[in-house]
């Protein structure tokens, strides 16, 4: 990864269903361990009705970062007490453990299902 792309982030894109959405990944030590583990598939459910969330295969590393955050609509993040990576599709005030990694395009895809499903994260070409 150059050093360009570290600061202005990674691009990545998420695979729903067969449409295809457009994320960024922030610089910090938890974005640059999930990239480590691209290309994911994961399965999502919703969580509460703010955001939906799945299980990773290996925690992502916390060094340097905030031990808690907040969460606004669009952005990816991980919460680190479940070892899940999150969609937030509504505002989540703060919390103990939310890392925020990066952000997503399309609320749309995700905000109305209520029915689990795969996605796919993969680098962007």
């Amino acid at each position: 990864m150059s050093a360009n792309v570290a600061a202005e982030g990674t691009p990545i894109s998420i695979r729903i269903d067969g449409r295809t959405l457009t994320g960024t990944l922030s610089g910090n030590a938890t974005a640059r361990s999930l990239i480590r583990q691209l290309p994911v598939t994961l399965s999502f459910s919703d969580y509460g009705g703010q955001e939906k969330l799945a299980g990773l295969p290996e925690s992502l590393s916390l060094d340097g970062v905030p031990a808690g955050d907040y969460a606004d609509p669009l952005t990816i993040g991980y919460y680190a007490p479940g070892q899940v990576l999150v969609l937030y599709y509504e505002h989540v005030g703060y919390f103990r453990g939310i890392v925020r990694i990066g952000t997503f395009d399309d609320l749309a895809a995700i905000r109305g299902r209520s029915d689990r499903f795969t996605a796919t994260l993969s680098l962007s070409a």
